[in-house]
């Protein structure tokens, strides 16, 4: 057991005085220091609490723990983690108590950022010299030199150190956090999923639960003359109003930071709480993300998000680069589509029509979206194989001889033909869909007479999108037939020349093919 050591050697040489706020601001932060006092003399904690009482840093008061036994230590620490400060003696049960509870912090615990204050009236029993090299602790002090100025100096110090460790620990995680971000959200290929993505990654660095949206302008011609931005995508209360513009969803103020962010080129910190990230890619696309926090932003909260939208704004002008490429092709393919469809007095809408129906027949099938929207690219190409069939079979208005008959069902193996050598994932499909989109799953269709899931997937999709669409389109040779008709067709031909799963998904969902019908007039 230690000495007594009398409360007038404790503070011996000045009267313990009244403690005033130190650090100089404002509170920023709730709560309070946690001391640990570590003594086996209950006039220790009192003279501790006296000295301490009032004081301040930071704007956060002190909240003391104490333990009188090595053993009460262990357990208090196991239950506060957030242990600031730990004012500890040596000598209590054992000589070497002190000692021993320290090594257990720092190797058994792994706590590297408590700050561990040794205050010992046996100074014999642990040299300082010693005790400062074989342990980790991070001051020294003999109760007999520990005047009540030099406690909250010490205190001072140490919260001081503290808070810096602190705040490298926080950037160390932000630092991952973002690396992790920014592995996953570089994996979403397009704009809408990698931007609900950055929302997802952001609001979890930064620990938000309220708002954000990420907003692209509508065109960069639209921004430069129009000032109109359309939410791309969203969390939070912004959530119903994606592809809006954000004038009719955000107070008028906010949409004024937006056009400050925009006509500045530049990104904002507003009031603490919000932040608008502004980028510009290469080719003149300009995206905008706004954050709402449920409280003020940090300086470290800050960099953090400086650092990760850097990150992020490669990532915007790469995929901003990628569209562009997939909207030339995507242009290509439906204006070859189109001109294979005017050449045989069809509407071009007819290719556009397709493609969204066997984009929904995809998606409802099961396929993955990437494969759904592969699809939606390629059936664009159903018919290119009617490229080689002569005008005077491909518009005759009257019925076709048999030698004509088998002239046009050559026109799947001829688009097959075409198409097969590409090395391009969508053509590759493309060619799948021309060669088996006119076999019948009942396996007298044409050009093989495959049936069932021997036809590929692609064709069977494209069976039902195509001839949904043909017959609810005027043709040379016969009208428009009535959505009734068409229906009935189906129902009749579920198992015959349709896929019965594929026939069902479009009879239960018929409104959303008819909208698009709608969406795609002739």
């Amino acid at each position: 057991m230690s000495t007594h050591v009398d409360d007038e050697l404790l503070f011996q040489d000045e009267e313990p005085k009244p403690v005033v706020a130190v650090g100089g601001c404002t509170p920023a932060l709730n709560g309070t220091w946690k001391i640990l006092v570590v003594d086996d003399e209950s006039e220790v904690h009192d003279v501790t609490r006296l000295v301490l009482s009032g004081f301040k840093y930071k704007g956060r008061g002190l909240q003391f723990l104490s333990a009188y036994t090595g053993h009460e230590a262990r357990e208090i620490l196991a239950a506060n983690p957030d242990i600031a400060v730990i004012l500890l003696d040596v000598v209590m049960e054992e000589n070497d108590t002190g000692l021993k509870l320290v090594q257990y912090i720092r190797e058994e615990m792994k706590n590297h950022f408590v700050r561990i204050i040794l205050r010992t009236g046996q100074p014999g029993q642990a040299p300082e010299e010693r005790v400062i090299i074989e342990y980790d602790i991070n001051d020294y002090k003999e109760k007999t030199e520990l005047t009540a100025q030099k406690l909250v100096t010490t205190i001072v110090s140490a919260l001081r150190t503290s808070c810096d460790i602190a705040t490298i620990e926080a950037n160390r995680r932000g630092l991952e956090k973002i690396i992790e971000a920014s592995e996953n959200i570089f994996e979403l290929q397009s704009l809408e999923k990698f931007s609900t993505g950055v929302l997802t990654q952001i609001t979890a660095i930064l620990a938000l639960d309220k708002n954000a949206i990420v907003c692209q302008a509508s065109g960069f011609a639209a921004v430069n003359h129009k000032g109109q931005f359309s939410i791309l995508a969203a969390t939070g209360e912004f959530q119903p109003y994606i592809r809006k513009n954000v004038e009719d969803v955000l107070p008028s103020e906010v949409h004024a930071l937006f056009v400050k962010a925009v006509e500045n080129r530049t990104s904002l910190f507003y009031d603490g709480k919000r932040y608008i990230g502004y980028f510009c890619s290469r080719n003149g696309s300009e995206s905008v993300i706004y954050l709402e926090g449920c409280s003020p932003l940090s300086d470290l909260d800050r960099q953090l998000v400086e650092i990760f939208f850097t990150n992020v704004s490669i990532a915007f002008d790469n995929l901003h680069l990628n569209k562009e490429v997939e909207d030339t092709q995507r242009e290509i393919i439906h204006t070859l589509g189109e001109t294979i469809e005017w050449r045989s007095h069809e509407t071009g809408n007819h290719v556009r029509r397709v493609a969204e129906y066997m984009y929904i027949l995809a998606c409802k099938y099961g396929l993955p979206e990437n494969e759904a929207q592969l699809l939606r690219l390629a059936a664009p190409m159903h018919d290119v194989g009617k490229l080689g069939i002569p005008d005077s079979v491909l518009n005759k208005p009257g019925l076709l001889t048999p030698d004509e008959v088998v002239l046009i069902q050559t026109h799947p193996a001829i688009g097959y033909e075409i198409l097969k050598s590409s090395e391009r994932p969508m053509l590759r499909a493309a060619a799948m869909i021309s060669l088996h989109h006119h076999e019948r799953f009942d396996g007298v269709g044409y050009p093989s007479r495959l049936a069932g899931e021997g036809i590929h997937v692609y064709g069977r999709l494209a069976a039902v999108a195509d001839v949904f669409d043909a017959l609810m389109s005027d043709r040379i040779y016969r009208p428009a037939w009535p959505t009734e008709q068409v229906v009935a067709h189906f129902r009749k031909e579920r198992g015959q020349h349709f896929d019965p799963r594929m026939t069902d998904i479009l009879l239960d969902n018929l409104d959303e093919f008819l909208s698009i019908r709608a969406a795609y007039k002739d």
